[in-house]
């Protein structure tokens, strides 16, 4: 077994990978650019070596230096982690001629799957079923038109190299093709280095489920079930689960056994995903089809984990030492059902735009991680999951997990800094219960006890995923996102019980804020006796209530139509939560005080509420709104990042849709389109500047 093991990755991936290695006895090595200096990653290492300035192409992409660091510490293995070069076959060819182990597949396995277009070739050659598509080199331009008019609309174009979400457009005609063909290209070289593109067909009402396979250096390889993926926003994955609702136990095998059979053609030993498109309109389960293979540890690994049992980063090691697999294909066995958000650097009030900037505060929900211990316990009821979809376990789980549990993989902490320069994911919040009814519930509440600020985030919008009446029912897609929010997202829907709740608690908090502003000393007169009475107004709902204290809890009373609140919970002014049972529920609000009342914040939504004394309430309509100035006039920067392109400039007159400007933010292109038709009085920024969000990059007449 290995001795030390060089981490040559960041972030939450870098801190799962040691902890594993940790509980295995081994050492660990942290490579960290300026940026992470102080990054959690490196104060979990035993040793930590600096790659250089925050850029990736200048630090976490350098292979010599990453090698040099492993020589220099005497790290005798390399686990590359995701992303960076997790599935550069140059790379693992480099270890090896070093003499460092690479914990991953073989170069040969790399090289043959990390191609998109090869791949497919392999896959097919493999038996395994393939999109219709164009696999050869596309010239130009017009050379893409004529391919996708020859597949048929809708294509999907792709970077041969790509991944992550990164490097693809989505055409719908001609038009969308000649728009995207080169920027698809030029995302492809900046984010892979290499700027072919392909195309196949894009299957409408697709759903994307991958497969995790799993084998050794000595010939056996084993599929470890099915994750669903099919919620996903600009093709980058928000939401996974294992098992899927949609896939039946003989659809999990032959989708299993096709995965294997492409492992075996290529030698694959490590762990794996392949990556399949789904007709979701077809429930036979015979429409699916290879989309491509991962050659590296997934980001969404912990749903598969945690209905297994299995450490995969374990497994990973004790593979790359030349261990044999522990088990067959006939131990396998899927126990309850976990579900995975992805918790994102990203504001979706603002058109899901990325946010970058300090965590001024971070609290997580508790958690705990995976039991390892007892992987594939065999189940005490056997159950249907999703209508009959798919054959699990009812019972507890592997190990001790009683009625379920919610697990926290990240690698930020208070004060951390959200960078520019890398993926913009803060968490991965990942629950598991003993059925997806209850492990999205599990979700519901962890994801209120989640407290960010200092950046925009997307908790919001992953609780209402939860809570989505198409969500429980498992009638997911790709399109998921495009189709039930497709003006955007405003918050979670609330009901007027929820609303109930909220003008509860927003009392009791008021009161306590009262209480402790009454016993500040030296005040020139003292305060009458604390009024128990409130009005308070949620979203423009207006409640009369008032509160009687008895001992463990107080009742909340409302008018004479409506029965009381029972809540018991404490809550003291500053604390960002508020933790609390109402009529023995529990509920979990975010408390921030604004300017006129506070803003509650519960599934999946902020809510405005105002709370004042019956006195002064009675003069509220008096009060005088203040009316936003307008900025109609200025074409205004959604998110930080670097101005690349500026289409027009002062005296051009422009059409509403045409594009302005081109934004470049966590790699990725942002075109910046004129709303309304009107001529250019100025450009305040030239391409190459940095902007700020709201920087006014043009104004009209």
């Amino acid at each position: 077994m290995f001795k030390k093991i060089l981490v040559a990755n960041r972030g939450e991936i870098a801190c799962r990978v040691m902890r594993t290695a940790k509980r295995m006895g081994i050492a660990t090595v942290a490579v960290y650019s300026d940026a992470d200096a102080r990054a959690p990653h490196v104060q979990m290492a035993d040793e930590a070596v600096r790659l250089g300035p925050p850029p990736a192409s200048e630090s976490y992409l350098l292979a010599d230096k990453i090698l040099e660091a492993a020589k220099a510490t005497g790290a005798d293995a390399i686990h590359p982690g995701y992303g960076f070069l997790s599935e550069r076959e140059s790379f693992a060819k480099a270890c090896a001629d070093a003499g460092v182990a690479f914990i991953g597949p073989p170069p040969n396995a790399i090289a043959a799957m990390g191609d998109k277009i090869e791949s497919k070739k392999l896959a097919k050659e493999a038996g395994v079923n393939v999109v219709p598509g164009f696999l050869g080199e596309i010239a130009d331009t017009d050379a893409a038109v004529k391919i996708a008019g020859d597949i048929g609309y809708p294509v999907m174009m792709k970077a041969s190299a790509g991944g992550g979400g990164k490097g693809m457009r989505l055409a719908w005609s001609e038009q969308d093709v000649r728009d995207g063909f080169e920027a698809t290209k030029r995302e492809g070289l900046a984010s892979f280095g290499d700027d072919r593109v392909f195309i196949e067909k894009f299957i409408e009402s697709p759903r994307h489920i991958e497969i995790q396979v799993l084998g050794d250096q000595h010939g056996n390889i084993v599929y470890l079930g099915e994750r669903e993926c099919s919620i996903q926003r600009r093709h980058q994955k928000v939401v996974e689960e294992a098992p899927s609702p949609f896939v039946t136990p003989d659809m999990r095998k032959a989708m299993g056994e096709q995965a294997v059979a492409l492992a075996r053609a290529v030698g694959y030993y490590s762990a794996g995903t392949v990556e399949l498109i789904v007709s979701g309109a077809d429930t036979t389960g015979e429409s699916f089809y290879f989309l491509e293979m991962n050659t590296r540890l997934q980001v969404e690994h912990p749903v598969t984990e945690a209905v297994t049992g299995l450490d995969l980063v374990e497994q990973m090691i004790r593979v790359a030492a030349g261990e044999k697999l522990a088990f067959g294909q006939e131990d396998v066995r899927l126990n309850g059902w976990a579900i995975e958000n992805r918790v994102y650097a990203e504001d979706p009030y603002r058109g899901f735009l990325p946010s970058t900037g300090r965590l001024v505060r971070y609290l997580p929900p508790a958690s705990r991680e995976t039991d390892y211990s007892h992987p594939f316990v065999p189940s005490e009821v056997e159950g249907r999951a999703a209508d009959g979809a798919a054959s699990v376990s009812t019972s507890n789980g592997p190990g001790s997990r009683g009625g379920g549990y919610t697990r926290v993989d990240d690698g930020v902490v208070e004060g951390s800094e959200i960078s520019m320069f890398y993926d913009p994911m803060i968490a991965k919040l990942v629950t598991w219960a003993p059925t997806r009814d209850e492990a999205a519930e599990r979700q519901v509440a962890a994801l209120d006890r989640f407290r960010i600020e200092g950046i925009g985030h997307n908790v919001d919008f992953l609780s209402a995923i939860m809570q989505h009446p198409r969500f429980r029912e498992g009638a997911l897609t790709t399109g998921f996102i495009a189709e039930e929010y497709p003006e955007g997202f405003q918050g979670a829907p609330t009901d007027a019980t929820l609303r109930r709740k909220l003008a509860a608690l927003a009392t009791v908090i008021d009161l306590a804020r009262a209480e402790r502003d009454a016993r500040i000393s030296g005040q020139l007169t003292d305060h009458p006796p604390l009024s128990p009475d409130r009005v308070v107004t949620v979203d423009g709902d207006r409640f009369e209530l008032s509160i009687d204290g008895y001992d463990g809890g107080l009742l909340v009373n409302y008018d004479e139509d409506e029965p009381p609140l029972d809540v018991v919970g404490h809550w003291r002014p500053g604390e960002p939560l508020f933790a609390a049972r109402v009529d023995d529920e529990p509920i979990t609000v975010g408390v921030a005080r604004t300017r006129s009342g506070w803003r509650l914040t519960a599934h999946g939504a902020s809510h405005s509420v105002e709370v004042l004394p019956p006195h002064v309430a009675r003069y509220r309509r008096h009060m005088i709104e203040k009316v936003p100035p307008d900025m109609s006039k200025f074409l205004l920067c959604p998110m930080p990042g670097l101005l690349t392109t500026l289409h027009v400039g002062p005296g051009d007159t422009v059409e509403a849709g045409q594009p302005l400007a081109v934004v470049e933010a966590m790699k990725m292109e942002n075109i910046l389109r004129a709303e309304r038709a009107g001529t250019v009085k100025a450009a305040n920024y030239t391409p190459g500047d940095s902007l700020a969000v709201d920087a006014a990059i043009l104004e009209f007449e």
